[in-house]
């Protein structure tokens, strides 16, 4: 047995704390970590994907005009009292040539001749409006040409030796009672001889295109001086332009030295419309006239244009009645039809825009594109829309539609769009993207 003081003594110590345990620790900061590396993949990633086609340049709208290029005024095409014989054709200035009839033979064209003997005369020797312009004197030899002349049975008037006649004068005679003693006394004056002159005139035949057109004298006596109702148009045209032919041409009645007071041969000026131009008969061209009316459609003046060649007859009488009756059928129809025409209405589409992402808009006409004309008449139509980058509000004023008709004024609208096109937001370019 043991007693008290025999018991073993036991000792008690502290035991300090070890290292702590790592594996769980470890295991949880592994985890947060990926967690952690995974997110910011996904943030800066999807960040990436998100602005990339943000960095993208947007396509340009696209326009698709939905016009045609060119289109007929619609309606019925009139039909024209052609003459049955001969040549005719008849022309709208600035609009167009309204038909012609009888082929492009070349015909003699009698005193209808002296329109050129004229343009040149005047595109030589320029007169202002009312300007009576240089002086001729009437040779001894011209003036004892007139007794065989006449003897002919020539359209002429009396002149005498030493008479003086302006140029404004000279070409009344040659152009109202269609002198053909005064195209000669022109011509010599103008370029020395008849010879020389002629020449001249087939020239500026040539410079204005008139390629079925001969001269060989300047009052178209000779048959064969020769020429087609389409040429005449031409020629007539650029005559009527020059002040001094035009004044001329519409007058009835004028008076020129020794022989007086001499009238305009063209019964048509003066009635309906008609200011010139001039007329031409032989046996061998029959009745001819070039002639010029002026009408109003409107409240703009335009001016008719034509020629009629080759009517028949027994003598000038007849052969000029026939053609003023063709005449004035062919001026009163081309006047009647002669009228105002819509091609396009007012908020008529005439474009469509399509936007990068789908969004669109239409472009319209402001108001209505109208023009001058008869039905069958084609026009060209020319739109011109600017570039539109992504959008573009409603209604606003956006290009312009031009029409066109042979070498007129051409008529110019302006056009507009429709609904608002709005450029694509951030999310739908996003989303568009994916």
């Amino acid at each position: 047995m043991y007693g008290p003081t025999d018991l073993p003594t036991v000792e008690f110590r502290r035991l300090s704390p070890g290292p702590p345990v790592q594996r769980g620790r470890r295991r949880i900061t592994w985890s947060l970590g990926v967690f952690l590396a995974v997110l910011l993949l996904l943030l800066v990633g999807g960040g990436m994907y998100a602005v990339a086609p943000l960095r993208d340049p947007l396509p340009a709208a696209t326009v698709k005009v939905t016009l045609p290029t060119s289109m007929a005024i619609p309606g019925t095409v009139p039909r024209m009292p052609w003459p049955r014989s001969g040549q005719a054709m008849i022309s709208v200035d600035g609009v167009g040539t309204f038909g012609a009839f009888g082929g492009s033979k070349p015909l003699p064209i009698a005193s209808v001749t002296k329109v050129m003997t004229a343009y040149v005369i005047l595109t030589e020797h320029p007169l202002a409006a009312g300007e009576h312009g240089p002086k001729l004197t009437i040779s001894a030899e011209q003036a004892a040409a007139y007794p065989a002349e006449r003897a002919r049975g020539e359209s002429l008037v009396e002149v005498r030796a030493g008479e003086i006649i302006t140029e404004r004068q000279a070409l009344q005679a040659l152009l109202l009672p269609s002198a053909n003693n005064m195209a000669r006394i022109l011509a010599a004056w103008d370029s020395g001889s008849v010879a020389a002159f002629v020449k001249k005139m087939n020239a500026v035949a040539d410079d204005l295109g008139m390629s079925d057109t001969h001269y060989t004298d300047p009052s178209g006596l000779d048959p064969d001086t020769v020429s087609t109702a389409e040429d005449q148009v031409i020629l007539a045209s650029r005559a009527m332009e020059l002040p001094a032919f035009a004044e001329i041409v519409r007058q009835k009645r004028a008076t020129i030295p020794v022989a007086g007071t001499v009238r305009n041969y063209n019964e048509l000026v003066g009635r309906g419309g008609v200011v010139g131009i001039k007329t031409g008969s032989t046996d061998e061209a029959g009745g001819c006239l070039v002639f010029a009316a002026v009408v109003s459609v409107d409240g703009r003046k335009l001016r008719i244009v034509g020629a009629v060649l080759g009517q028949p007859g027994a003598n000038t009488p007849v052969q000029l009645d026939r053609v003023f009756a063709v005449t004035r059928s062919l001026l009163r129809v081309t006047a009647n039809v002669l009228a105002v025409h819509t091609l396009v209405e007012a908020g008529e589409q005439v474009a469509t825009l399509r936007g990068p992402l789908g969004a669109g808009s239409t472009v319209n006409a402001i108001k209505r594109v109208q023009v001058i004309g008869w039905p069958g008449l084609r026009v060209r139509l020319n739109v011109q829309i600017p570039a539109v980058s992504s959008g573009i509000p409603a209604h606003t004023e956006h290009g312009q539609l031009t029409a066109t008709i042979g070498a007129g004024e051409p008529v110019v609208a302006a056009l507009r769009t429709g609904a608002a096109m709005e450029p694509p937001t951030t999310w739908e370019r996003i989303r568009h993207h994916r």
